[in-house]
């Protein structure tokens, strides 16, 4: 797979889906059922031990995702997640260090911001496509609107207390292409997913693009 742009990973799906793996072992089956189920990019957490195991699994079996990483928050992450295949990464928040690791990165990255200052300074260093992280404890969606009207040029991509019904509020902002989640996976499937039932609500993520208000067909 060729080698994207943040903007183009944020292009990709309406919905990231976001995998806190337990074990190597449900990573296959979980990112299968998103799969069939229209959700082909998939954010898999750091804070699991075993993410860049299941990251290096994830590329030999399912050649057809776009799977990236996150929270980035130390330099070192940059470099581990390169090497295990990486094909985007998100950080929790900016700094000088986590900028100079970004532009270094193999892959693209999409710095986390929660204040405007912080907006300007990611925006300064040359990224115009941000994760707005804590979105929901930040502002939400009147946070979003506010950012996108004073900064039209930046693309934002919500992480942090998503639900299908606040989704589709952010989903209608011109300056969101995609939110960030793992709403549609109940406690349970995180560990042994029901595919069934995993895709169907997959299926219905995927369909917040087109569908939602304000929706892009």
């Amino acid at each position: 797979m060729a080698t994207l742009s943040a903007r183009e990973v944020l292009e990709r799906t309406p919905v990231i889906a976001m995998l806190e793996l337990e074990t190597v072992e449900a990573a296959v089956p979980r990112a299968r059922a998103l799969l069939a189920g229209g959700l082909t990019v998939l954010e898999l957490s750091l804070r699991s031990p075993v993410a860049l195991a299941a990251l290096e699994m994830l590329r030999r079996e399912l050649p057809q995702a776009l799977i990236g990483v996150g929270p980035l928050s130390r330099a070192v992450d940059f470099a581990a997640a390169g090497r295990a295949g990486a094909h985007f990464g998100v950080t929790a928040g900016f700094t000088s260090e986590l900028a100079a690791a970004a532009r270094g990165a193999r892959f693209p990255v999409i710095p986390g911001v929660m204040t405007p200052t912080e907006l300007i300074a990611a925006r300064h260093a040359g990224f115009g496509v941000l994760a707005l992280f804590p979105a929901e404890a930040a502002g939400g969606v009147p946070l979003a609107r506010a950012l996108g009207l004073a900064f039209p040029d930046v693309a934002l991509c919500p992480h942090g207390g998503l639900t299908e019904a606040n989704a589709v509020e952010y989903l209608a902002l011109p300056n969101i292409p995609c939110v960030a989640g793992d709403w549609f996976a109940s406690p349970m499937e995180r560990g042994a997913p029901d595919s069934g039932a995993l895709e169907q609500r997959a299926r219905a993520a995927a369909a917040l693009g087109r569908t939602g208000p304000g929706g892009r067909a």
